[in-house]
């Protein structure tokens, strides 16, 4: 089938995101002569405003930017770390053998704000004002709320007028769910925008200057004493069934800050792809393109069953490598180097065979030993509440019988003189965590994708980072700028992204064309987030697969389970044509409101 809308191009800049008003901000701040990292950041901050049901100001963020003129990529880290109060013997002191995904017990230090201020400090040129203007127009003047976001809090609006009252005040109206469509405003959030503005203002005129001075009233001020002050409230209601405290403190706010490092990267042909750190899922993408880089895909065909077969095998290697490679860096050695070596590649390579496999195989780089530890089972008492089952799962979708789960948003932004940015916000989501009225939104609960378990690089520490699902990707063709992409989905996101990148390098599609081929995955690796189900050898496919294709998967062993056509993930692609002459974006049709921007 031909895409549903052609491939943008302009020659100003183009932003891709997953909500059509953020894009728009984008766009506009790149016409008023903003850079690209500029547009990416507004975008990020009205994505916080439209899509509270997957993202917040309280979560967090990873990012990777390449600056026109340089060969590397850089990668921040939003991704907040654990209360140092906090460590695995805390849930077992509370009579707890697993982490649960909602409440605030996971909460970690907010890093969204944080990431997105190293990014405009270290590379962008406009003003904090500029960015967040978009925001507060959206926050206080209103927007067309979502279905999805209207569906989330009438679900949880019990919850929310009885437990979480901060969350009723800001998204219940006179204790009523908003309708779908309906404008929605949130002025708390508003306020706390401008007031983070005034501080930066305040302090001076210079623009270093002033996006320190946000960073302070953020971490050091008025939004850090805002959640001091609720946590010390008291015990709130959590996935558990009970109530329990927050551990999050002021000075762990204090102390923390976002981080830039050199993005690992990896060589596919004449293309090299840039990911986040192992304190993200990031590397497995590079893992993945490394085992793919032995077979002939273009031989095989696109969504050909060798095709299809192969790349999720090279998958369930580099997931389970993930498994038991991924975590901190700053807690313990990830041998990233010996997972990406050239030997260790192809003796995993030789692990893939003609029928599908149904185990976890971590590999041992260096002749190191693997360790999975195993995660508890949930013993939650059983609820007949909606809101309360729905809780229990740390994904922020409200999850049906008939839908797919998806999480979490993504902006992608590249501007006329060659800089390119792709970056993954997520977390403080609505049903994470209950709001703080007087800031106008929720923590994050990214803590549920640690081990209780000690020895693992994921194991829950105080002060230390979760590992995170954010994997936003930049890649270079021949040395110069090439494409910035991403998606929403959790565990997913290198499995989605994956399939859009091998389109365009292996297939040659255009960016839209490459978002819009049937997608599929594996779930065969335990996932993230509470309650971390896994399913081994189920291979999940949109129902454009072709039915020859699915009956000769069965007989290689893969149980295939089709869900409806373009309900897989929400790609978003921002890049250049080969000729540099162009900028050019896509977004994928799935969900109906990502939308690419291009002038």
């Amino acid at each position: 089938m031909p895409p549903s809308k052609p491939e943008l191009t302009g020659t100003t800049g183009a932003v891709a995101s997953t909500h059509w008003l953020a894009s728009a901000a984008g766009m506009r701040i790149l016409a008023n002569g903003g850079n690209a990292f500029d547009a990416a950041a507004a975008a990020g901050f009205v994505l916080q405003v439209v899509e509270p049901h997957f993202n917040g100001l309280g979560g967090d963020l990873s990012v990777v930017a390449h600056q026109a003129g340089r060969d590397d990529v850089q990668a921040i880290c939003g991704q907040g770390p654990m209360p140092r109060a906090i460590g695995i013997d805390t849930f077992a002191e509370l009579g707890l053998r697993s982490i649960p995904g909602s409440g605030l017990l996971p909460a970690c230090v907010p890093g969204a704000f944080g990431g997105w201020l190293r990014l405009l400090a270290e590379f962008g040129t406009m003003h904090l004002a500029d960015v967040l203007q978009p925001a507060i127009g959206y926050a206080d003047n209103g927007f067309p709320l979502l279905p999805e976001t209207a569906r989330a809090i009438d679900v949880l609006a019990p919850l929310f007028r009885d437990e979480w009252t901060g969350s009723g005040q800001t998204y219940l109206k006179g204790g009523v769910a908003p309708a779908a469509g309906s404008r929605f405003r949130n002025p708390a959030l508003a306020n706390t925008y401008q007031r983070l503005i005034k501080a930066a203002e305040s302090a001076s005129a210079d623009r270093e200057a002033q996006y320190q001075a946000a960073h302070d009233a953020f971490y050091k001020g008025f939004v850090a004493e805002e959640i001091s002050e609720f946590l010390a409230g008291g015990p709130m209601l959590d996935a558990t069934g009970r109530r329990h405290r927050g551990l999050l403190t002021a000075d762990d706010l204090a102390d923390w800050q976002a981080t830039v490092e050199t993005a690992p990267s990896h060589g596919y042909g004449p293309y090299q792809v840039f990911k986040p750190g192992p304190w993200s899922q990031g590397p497995v993408f590079l893992q993945q393109i490394a085992l793919l880089d032995g077979f002939d895909l273009a031989k095989m065909g696109p969504g050909s069953a060798d095709y299809i077969h192969t790349v999720i095998e090279c998958t369930k290697l580099a997931m389970a490598d993930r498994e038991a490679w991924y975590g901190d860096p700053a807690f313990s050695e990830v041998p990233l180097a010996g997972l990406l070596d050239e030997d260790y590649t192809k003796q995993r390579r030789e692990l893939v065979g003609p029928r599908a496999a149904l185990d976890l195989r971590p590999g041992s780089p260096g002749g190191r030993t693997s360790f999975i530890p195993e995660r508890a089972a949930l013993e939650y008492p059983e609820t007949d509440s909606e809101w309360m089952s729905q809780l229990r799962n740390g994904l922020p979708t409200i999850l049906q019988e008939t839908t797919t789960k998806g999480d979490t948003v993504t902006v992608t932004a590249v501007d006329r003189h060659g800089n390119m940015v792709a970056a993954t916000p997520s977390g403080g989501w609505l049903k994470s965590s209950p709001a703080i009225a007087s800031l106008g939104f929720p923590l994050g609960t990214r803590g549920q994708c640690g081990y209780l378990a000690e020895g693992h690089p994921n194991s829950l520490a105080p002060g230390k980072r979760p590992r995170t699902t954010l994997s936003p990707s930049v890649a270079l063709r021949d040395g110069r700028p090439f494409v910035a992409f991403g998606t929403p989905g959790g565990d997913r996101q290198d499995q989605w992204t994956l399939q859009f990148f091998l389109n365009v390098a292996d297939f040659g599609l255009d960016f839209q064309s490459a978002t819009e081929t049937s997608a599929f995955h594996t779930d065969q690796v335990p996932a993230s987030f509470t309650p971390h189900a896994h399913r081994p050898g189920v291979l999940v496919a949109e129902e454009t697969c072709d039915p020859a294709v699915v009956q000769q998967l069965a007989q290689r062993g893969h149980e295939v389970e089709l869900v409806p056509a373009y309900s897989l993930g929400r790609v978003c692609a921002a890049g250049f044509t080969a000729d540099r002459e162009f900028v050019r974006a896509a977004a994928s049709p799935r969900a109906r409101h990502a939308y690419a921007v291009a002038e």
